[in-house]
């Protein structure tokens, strides 16, 4: 599972966790402060550069092994573009051919307007924006294109041309079930024309050796209609789909293996590549173990076809790589969450029957990332919680990391102003500027490590996407955010060292959470849409049922000023029992596999917009430059050879420009042909 960043709109994101660690921050922002981390805005987009702090305290040999672990992950960007739609490929090279070899005027309004639209779906890694998952709309004509592509002597098939255009594909990922998670979606997992029903029959009659352990059927396959007429998988992995792709990631997986840090790892690293080379469920479970349990070393690594956002029905996985460094300072305090999992369990408002009795295996870490891919990049997730598959998580336990020199990025990049137009009072304002960072950073940490690793399901109950179906994801990280809600107000954390203040704390954090929810990330809809992203949902549906519940004591009020809407808590106490009724509720729908109420819980509080107050946000956020998204360009890792070919160090160098690194990637790792 993955935290994505809401920078400008919920987290004021941090760059310290303890409150004595300041000294260090200001030392560390003295030190940076000649960095430029504003690579350039368009749209509603901002690319930021990050810092691979501590690179050179690296040997030579772990050097070696982020670099070998990023050129596997590279090779695998095409395959997230062609996943995300079918036509992806072929619509960048012709975008890049005309971007790279028009030789007219390039001071027109709609050579602008080409250049933005194509940093758009660079950025969104395809035609669908990355976020809203809408058909990005180009802001110059089908005429215009068509004559830069004979100006270019570039090829593009007229129907594809004529798709930027129109409503053909609207929609990546389709979640309103009266257009059909299927037929609404363009994201390509399945062959047109199948239907949810048969999807579903399909993958009912597949059972896993041991039904207490399942197979993530799906998770690595495109469901298709062979010439019979009969549903068929085509596997992601060498000699199948993407196999061309998938071959150079195992050849730098390979070189990695040979310069792993210790046999776990390296063994870890042996199962991952003969995942690829066979395609066996089997393999990915027996590597995501090994992963799991490889927890020595100063090097680690996400790589495969993981997230499941991207898949309406919940089944295939997007690929996504991403290359971390430990930080061992960030790290060790965040230790301190971890191992209190249990109590945390313990202590929960689950019903005791949801609750697990062992929390095993629940790691840790604030990491710096080294490279990024696939469903990671640009746009980057601030913590992610792995493996996906409960039983794995139940018996094995989880990795939780933070994205430590992420967040410091966003930090030091961003502006200051939408708080004091949102926040209710400037009690609220001084708690959010004093206790905002500390509060957002444990959100993250409880939300990874604890939310994600709580709860059991019932025995003889059905997985998450075969029970909850397309709202699984969305309840799951509600979940996970009620888990962090719910002991953000809570005097544990006092005693264990991690705030001054507890009460303080967990105030501005049901502020931001509430004020967040209900308003200000609406400034990433355009108006009149209804919420489709998974995570904004569940922030919508959390926010929204407590607020509903709330009216009788008055909890939350919502108050008008000067033409202007503001949420206030009022007894903080009392939100704090909603949200754990919430969870407890939340729980049972997962261990249950109780689909009707997933489904009217989302439904009724987490899809449909207030029009009116939507249009006022929009309105109050005029006046702020910052966009709503932010994604980054990777450092580029440069090795230096010996005569004998050896590598003898490798160096750090940042893009100049985003432009110049997607065409560098579309040069180097390019290994797909245009339609697959």
């Amino acid at each position: 599972m993955k935290l994505l960043n809401f920078s400008c709109v919920f987290f004021t994101v941090c760059v310290s966790f303890i409150g004595n660690a300041q000294s260090k921050k200001d030392a560390a922002t003295a030190k940076d402060s000649s960095f430029n981390y504003v690579v350039e805005q368009f749209a509603d987009i901002r690319v930021l550069r990050y810092q691979i702090s501590g690179w050179d305290k690296l040997t030579l040999k772990e050097k070696e092994l982020v670099y070998f672990l990023t050129q596997a992950g590279n090779c695998g960007r095409d395959i997230m573009w062609d996943q995300h739609y079918k036509y992806n490929l072929k619509i960048r090279k012709a975008l890049e051919k005309i971007y790279t070899t028009y030789k007219g005027d390039k001071t027109k309004t709609d050579w602008k307007n080409f250049e933005v639209y194509l940093k758009r779906v660079w950025f969104s890694n395809g035609i669908h924006h990355h976020y809203a998952s809408d058909k990005i709309k180009p802001a110059f004509s089908k005429e215009y294109l068509n004559g830069l592509l004979k100006a270019t002597k570039t090829s593009l098939d007229a129907k594809i041309v004529d798709i930027l255009f129109n409503d053909v594909d609207a929609k990546k990922v389709n979640l309103d079930e009266s257009k059909g998670l299927l037929a609404g979606s363009a994201i390509n997992f399945y062959d047109k024309g199948i239907e949810v029903k048969e999807v579903e029959d399909f993958y009912s009659k597949m059972k896993s050796p041991d039904a207490a352990k399942p197979y993530s059927y799906g998770l690595n396959s495109k469901l298709v209609r062979n010439s019979k007429g009969q549903l068929e998988e085509k596997i992601w992995k060498s000699g199948g789909m993407y196999g061309a792709a998938i071959d150079k990631i195992t050849y730098w997986l390979e070189k990695a293996k040979g310069v792993a840090e210790n046999k776990k790892q390296a063994d870890a690293l042996a199962l991952l590549i003969d995942f690829y080379k066979t395609g066996s469920l089997k393999t990915w479970d027996d590597y995501n173990i090994a992963w799991l349990q490889a927890t020595e070393g100063n090097i680690d690594y996400i790589n495969g076809f993981i997230e499941v956002y991207n898949d309406p029905l919940g089944y295939r996985g997007s690929y996504e790589g991403v290359v971390q460094i430990k930080d061992f300072d960030m790290s060790a305090k965040m230790e301190v969450v971890s191992k209190n999992a249990q109590w945390f369990e313990d202590n929960s408002p689950l019903k005791p029957e949801h609750k697990k009795d062992t929390v095993v295996g629940v790691s840790y870490k604030t990491v710096v990332v080294a490279g990024e891919s696939g469903d990671s990049s640009p746009s980057t997730p601030i913590g992610v919680n792995l493996p996906n598959a409960d039983w794995i998580r139940a018996e094995y336990g989880s990795k939780s990391v933070s994205l430590g020199n992420i967040i410091d990025a966003y930090a030091k990049s961003a502006g200051k102003g939408k708080l004091l137009e949102f926040a209710n009072d400037s009690e609220e304002i001084a708690l959010a500027q004093k206790y905002g960072e500390i509060g957002d950073k444990l959100h993250t940490a409880l939300h990874e490590v604890v939310g994600h690793a709580s709860g059991k399901i019932n025995a003889g109950v059905g997985t998450p996407k075969e029970t909850l179906k397309s709202y699984a994801s969305t309840l799951e990280e509600g979940r996970a955010d009620l888990v962090g809600l719910y002991y953000l107000y809570n005097p544990k954390l006092q005693e264990l060292g991690l705030v001054d203040d507890w009460k303080k704390v967990g105030m501005e954090a049901y502020d931001s959470y509430i004020r967040n929810g209900q308003m200000t990330q609406l400034v990433r809809l355009e108006l009149g849409a209804n919420i489709e992203e998974a995570h904004m949902r569940n922030r919508q549906w959390v926010s929204g049922w407590v607020f509903e519940k709330g009216q009788r004591d008055n909890v939350i009020e919502k108050l008008t000023r000067n033409g202007k809407t503001y949420y206030n808590i009022t007894n903080y106490e009392k939100l704090h029992e909603l949200f754990g009724e919430l969870l407890r509720e939340v729980q049972r729908i997962k261990s249950e596999g109780d689909f009707n109420a997933g489904k009217n819980l989302v439904e009724n509080y987490g899809v449909k917009v207030d029009q009116k107050l939507h249009a006022e946000v929009l309105e109050r956020n005029k006046q702020f430059t910052n966009a709503p998204y932010n994604g980054f360009v990777n450092p580029v890792l440069v090795p230096q050879m010996d005569k004998e070919g050896n590598i003898t160090n490798i160096i750090v160098k940042q893009p100049k420009s985003f432009a110049e690194q997607m065409l560098q990637y579309s040069k180097e790792y390019s290994f797909l042909p245009s339609e697959n």
